[in-house]
C-alpha cells in the first residue's frame, strides 16, 4: 500500500459534507411531515395517520444513525489526517479504514431509509389507484 497523505482523508471531506447536508434535509422534510400528521391526528384520529406517523418515526431514527455514522466517520478523517501529520502512518492508515467502514455503515442504512420511503409511498400510489380507479 502506498504511504498516506494528509489530501487522501481530506478528499472525503466535500462526499462527506455533501452527504450530511442531504440526510439533514430528508430529516427536516420528515419532521415537517411528522407535525403536519400530529395536528392531522389531533383533529381527526385515525390508525391510517398512527401508521404514517410510526413509519416516519423508524424513518427518523434511520436518518440519526444515518448522520451519527457520517459524523463519525469524518471525525476519523479529521483524526487520520493529524495522524499523518505526526507521521503515525501504521495508526493512521487503520483509522482511515475505519473511517470507510462508518461512511459504508452510513451509506448502506441511506439505502434501507429509502426503501421505506419508496414502500410507504407505493401504498398512497396503491390506495389512490384503488379510490380513482386508474
Amino acid at each position: 500500500m502506498e504511504t498516506l497523505t494528509l489530501t487522501t482523508p481530506a478528499l472525503l471531506f466535500s462526499a462527506i459534507s455533501l452527504l450530511l447536508l442531504a440526510y439533514t434535509n430528508r430529516f427536516l422534510a420528515i419532521a415537517a411531515l411528522v407535525r403536519n400528521l400530529h395536528a392531522r391526528y389531533k383533529e381527526n384520529p385515525s390508525n391510517m395517520l398512527l401508521g404514517q406517523i410510526a413509519n416516519l418515526k423508524k424513518r427518523i431514527n434511520l436518518i440519526r444513525s444515518m448522520q451519527i455514522y457520517g459524523l463519525a466517520s469524518l471525525l476519523l478523517c479529521v483524526f487520520c489526517m493529524f495522524l499523518v501529520y505526526i507521521e503515525w502512518q501504521l495508526i493512521a492508515e487503520v483509522i482511515f479504514g475505519i473511517a470507510l467502514v462508518l461512511l459504508i455503515i452510513s451509506l448502506a442504512i441511506s439505502i434501507w431509509e429509502i426503501n421505506i420511503s419508496v414502500k410507504a409511498l407505493n401504498l398512497h400510489i396503491s390506495d389512490l389507484e384503488e379510490t380513482s380507479h386508474l
